[in-house]
């Protein structure tokens, strides 16, 4: 079967659109991956801004990983119709991308059952402090009992 220069050209920009697609989503749960490492991190410390703004950009980076894969799955079967006997790299970097979800749903995993610690301490010392009697009772210097009218006829 011999093909035409057309043929074998579009073939090869298929090819290479569909590595660039996955490596792009690699290199996306590779950072991803670091986002979860600091974000553990920020839950450790209990710095609430920062884990906000890393709580911001994993959703964004989520969403690009998604955005990346809607193209990727319709370009696989593009790959598929242009090499349907052929191997080359695009199976490995499945493979990795795949390692790098698991991992990245390991690591996500890890956070949300960590955050969900500190909420239920922060939870505990609340009732805690609810439950002072010191917090209940009024201070002996608090303006209760003051004289609102004052008898000037006397």
């Amino acid at each position: 079967m011999d093909m035409t220069s057309d043929e074998l050209d579009r073939r090869v920009a298929v090819l290479k659109r569909f590595r660039e697609l996955l490596v792009g989503q690699r290199d996306r749960f590779r950072e991803y991956l670091t986002v979860l490492d600091k974000q553990n991190e920020m839950i450790r410390s209990g710095d609430a801004e920062a884990l906000v703004s890393h709580v911001e950009l994993e959703e964004k980076i989520v969403a690009e990983i998604f955005a990346i894969q809607k193209v990727v799955d319709p370009m696989e079967g593009l790959y598929r119709a242009a090499f349907p006997d052929k191997e080359s790299e695009v199976p490995r970097l499945k493979e990795a991308l795949a390692e790098l979800k698991a991992e990245a749903v390991s690591r996500s995993e890890r956070n949300r059952s960590l955050l969900a610690e500190k909420m239920e301490g922060i939870r505990t010392e609340v009732r805690g402090l609810r439950n002072n009697p010191f917090a209940k009772r009024r201070s002996v210097y608090a303006d209760e009992g003051a004289a609102t009218l004052v008898d000037v006829k006397g």
